[in-house]
């Protein structure tokens, strides 16, 4: 039995030595443009998940997040902070969501439709703490307060259903990009002036290769 221990033991560190000579030689690649094993990244995706759903367990949610207010407000910061990633109706992709990996879901298409209520404090935990090494930010590091993320959860509840025209007229009847956190910390000249419109420019640009389109 010990003979069995110490190989079992010998083999483990063998195993280690290797996986720290591999990393070492810079062996794995990091790469944003290659994806893991198929089996790899179900791990992870699973490991994610486990994790949320433990740490989102405890968080309830507002009982307003069909109030017609709160869904306007969390149009205008949807449109400011993640439509460029998580995509608006009818948009089919954008330039920074087909170099992210992963890849974010379009939130805006009707199979991330859900009944209010059963992803509520999950999208909340995602929104206020982020995923690691995923492109996710945690929206509250940067001083966005709880009450503007259960906003934007609000609007998500309704954001599959809405066609581009109706997007558009809730973003512009909106407060735009509002809430509290770094905005409270703008000087008294920059409070002064008035906050540029936010809009997402569909227009070709060029890069040194050529001109595309999003």
């Amino acid at each position: 039995m010990k003979k069995i221990l110490l190989g079992a033991f010998g083999a483990l560190l063998v195993g280690v030595a290797i996986a720290a000579a591999l990393l070492q030689l810079g062996a794995i690649d990091m790469a944003a443009d290659s994806p893991h094993h198929p089996a790899v990244y179900r791990l992870i995706a699973w490991t994610r998940e486990q994790s949320i759903l433990r740490r989102a367990a405890n968080i309830v949610a507002p009982t307003d997040l069909a109030d017609a207010k709160r869904i306007r407000r969390g149009a205008g910061n949807y449109d400011a902070m993640c439509a460029n990633c998580h995509l608006s109706p009818g948009a089919v992709d954008s330039e920074i969501r087909k170099g992210l990996y992963p890849m974010p879901p379009n939130l805006s298409s009707p199979t991330h439709s859900v009944n209010p209520g059963s992803q509520d404090s999950r999208r909340f935990w995602i929104v206020k703490h982020g995923i690691k090494a995923s492109g996710m930010p945690a929206w509250s590091k940067g001083g966005m307060e709880d009450q503007a993320i259960w906003d934007i959860i609000a609007f998500l509840n309704t954001l599959p259903d809405l066609t581009p025209e109706a997007y558009r007229r809730q973003v512009e009847a909106s407060e735009g990009h509002s809430h509290g956190g770094l905005t409270e910390h703008t000087d008294t000249a920059a409070m002064a002036k008035p906050a540029p419109e936010h809009h997402h420019d569909t227009t070709p640009h060029s890069h040194k290769k050529g001109a595309h389109k999003q």
